[in-house]
């Protein structure tokens, strides 16, 4: 039987849980043979966790886990992915703005073949200084990492348990969970879904979300394209910035040589010139950049190993041979 894990960060949102939890009840009864719904407290300072524990204490299919502090989304989210038990993993926002009734149009999706179905707020009810930002960092991710969707940002998100066990996210890389899993093969794809107004508490995200966002989105652009050969970026950085300067360099040398030497040339002092101090500069950067890449190739070397570079879809072995050695997976 099909069982789908809701995971729901909380930060200070008491007055719409019960509501949430209610919505949550009405759809996912006839859209699933099973439900579970897992409240993260992220460091709440109202009274979010009595009413969790109050849900709880009502119904089985409620879970609820409370961080001392607040660690942020991603790892509310991580802490909410390890303790479910569903084969579907939801994620969504406690402020009911995302709509639990998408959850049979999100279903379908991934009963389609989709293993990541991201929403897309396509008529979003936020003030103009949210909306215009978000739109042009959607394009910039888009644009960078190669997967075009409309919102990355949308929190409700459906995936497939295999995608939450195989993807890392810390800081604020929840919003790239399309994209990382993109990068590892999974098929992913886009719904618009219905966006509501707030009606409880206030936002958690301000101007520094946008500026916060496009610097994980470089590690995510650096991550999914050189996290396993770091020298290939930095080794080329610094490659192109050396060359530079031995030219520089070079051309001083030559210059140095015609004045001083071969006297073909009116001798006139070098250590003056401001392509003296550049060439240098770049000589040095070169050097430090490729340095890095080395450094960091050590690491990934030997501490790089514990995740599979790869993805496995699904196997077939060869009832006749001896496995013992390979590493239990989904079979046919």
């Amino acid at each position: 039987m099909k069982m789908l894990s809701i995971i729901v960060p909380v930060m200070n949102e008491d007055g719409s849980l019960r509501q949430l939890w209610d919505e949550i009840v009405a759809v996912a009864e006839s859209a699933v043979d099973r439900f579970e719904v897992i409240f993260i407290d992220d460091g709440s300072t109202d009274t979010s966790w009595a009413v969790i524990s109050d849900l709880v204490s009502l119904d089985s299919r409620i879970s609820g886990i409370r961080f001392r502090r607040n660690f942020g989304k991603a790892a509310a989210l991580t802490a909410g992915i390890r303790a479910a038990d569903g084969e579907l993993i939801l994620m969504m926002d406690a402020d009911l703005q995302d709509d639990p009734a998408e959850i049979p149009a999100m279903l379908a999706l991934i009963d389609s073949g989709n293993d990541v179905v991201n929403g897309w707020k396509k008529r979003r009810l936020d003030p103009w200084h949210k909306v215009y930002p978000s739109r042009v960092f959607n394009w910039m991710v888009s644009s960078m990492t190669g997967l075009a969707l409309h919102d990355h940002n949308c929190g409700l998100k459906m995936f497939r348990a295999e995608v939450g066990a195989e993807i890392s996210i810390y800081g604020e890389l929840h919003r790239f969970i399309p994209v990382l899993a993109f990068a590892r093969g999974f098929k992913v794809t886009e719904i618009p879904v219905h966006h509501r107004s707030r009606q409880h508490g206030q936002s958690k995200y301000g101007v520094r979300r946008f500026l916060r966002g496009l610097l994980d989105l470089l590690t995510v652009t650096f991550l999914i394209s050189f996290g396993r050969s770091p020298q290939h970026a930095l080794g080329a950085v610094g490659l192109f910035f050396f060359a530079i300067g031995m030219l520089g360099l070079g051309y001083l040398s030559v210059l140095w040589i015609l004045m001083n030497v071969a006297k073909l040339m009116e001798v006139a002092p070098i250590g003056g010139r401001p392509l003296l101090a550049y060439s240098i500069a770049a000589t040095l950067l070169g050097g430090q950049a490729m340095s890095l890449g080395l450094l960091a190739e050590l690491i990934v070397a030997y501490t790089g190993n514990t995740a599979d570079s790869y993805s496995v879809s699904e196997r077939k072995l060869n009832q006749h041979q001896d496995h013992s050695d390979i590493k239990t997976g989904p079979t046919e």
